[in-house]
């Protein structure tokens, strides 16, 4: 979510055996992602793009070819897969470009069997939120300023962006839907940044004490919103972030599937290399039960 200026590290990826055969696991055991053939459509910000994962494959967008857009694909039936995510990606960048990246919705075609969307993050400024909270936190490491900061005089700013980019996502939906009306469309939710028990690692990322659940709920928050927008829209939710508790930012290297500030296996503050694979699991089984649930009906239809 945080913009494309924020420097790429490639780095090596660190993960513990018993992690690595954890997550290879998960992923086998997978249901089959998709029964539809055609073409697979990957959209979204810099959660969905992975910047700093090595192998990066476009400098303009933080694109990695172990993200979890390229580890759904394989394994997909579809004809072809296009990856047009791109870091610091909003809702507008789905039709206007980004830098040298095209609109993202030009991907979709009529056969296009599958789309992912990962998008709102940057419509309601979670990097700003978390630098302004990080800024505070430093002057005030037991108490909630960054909270108090946004809820002054009972205004909630926050919530208000978020009801916001929820009828932008409905009009990304709406169209996507009207490029590519056979698809099967996966609206992806955001895995955990923050504890989920609203702890936090003030050595790791200074976060005060009483925002730390703060951040979370907003997180949580934004991901109730994006599951009520897919639904309103006969899309599918994925939630990426119930699977990733216990993998957070201030958990260590191995452990961790989000990145601290100062990132190592990823840019700072996004999924790593472990969290993406996870991501792709997730995004497999609910594809998986997306097309069992599109066949049932078209063979009840037929009846």
């Amino acid at each position: 979510m945080l913009a494309t200026s924020r420097r790429l590290r490639n780095t090596a990826l660190v993960i513990a055996p018993a992690l690595a055969a954890a997550l290879a696991s998960a992923v086998v055991a997978a249901p089959p992602a998709h029964a539809a053939t055609g073409h697979y459509v990957a959209l979204g910000d810099s959660y969905t793009a992975g910047p700093g994962i090595p192998n990066q494959t476009d400098a303009n967008c933080g694109r990695s070819d172990r993200n979890y857009p390229t580890l759904t694909a394989a394994g997909l039936p579809a004809a072809a897969f296009t990856d047009a995510s791109c870091a610091g990606a909003t809702t507008a960048h789905m039709t206007a470009s980004q830098g040298t990246a095209p609109p993202q919705l030009d991907a979709l075609r009529p056969d296009t069997g599958l789309v992912t969307l990962g998008i709102g993050g940057n419509d309601i400024d979670v990097s700003g939120i978390i630098a302004r909270c990080v800024i505070l936190g430093k002057l005030n490491p037991w108490g909630s300023p960054c909270k108090t900061s946004y809820t002054v005089a009972g205004i909630d700013p926050i919530g208000g962006r978020i009801a916001a980019t929820g009828d932008k996502v409905d009009a990304v939906l709406q169209e996507i839907k009207r490029r590519s009306p056979a698809a099967d469309v996966l609206v992806v939710g955001y895995p955990v940044i923050m504890p989920d028990d609203g702890s936090n690692c003030y050595s790791t990322v200074p976060i005060a004490k009483g925002d730390a659940p703060w951040l979370r709920d907003v997180e949580k928050r934004l991901n109730a919103m994006l599951a009520a927008r897919a639904a309103a829209n006969g899309a599918t939710y994925v939630d990426t972030y119930a699977g990733s508790v216990g993998h957070d930012l201030c958990k260590p290297l191995g452990v961790r599937w989000m990145e601290p500030m100062e990132g190592v296996d990823s840019v700072g503050l996004h999924p790593n290399a472990a969290g993406h694979e996870a991501m792709a699991a997730a995004v497999q089984a609910t594809a998986a039960q997306a097309g069992a649930a599109r066949t049932a009906a078209v063979q009840e239809a037929a009846q």
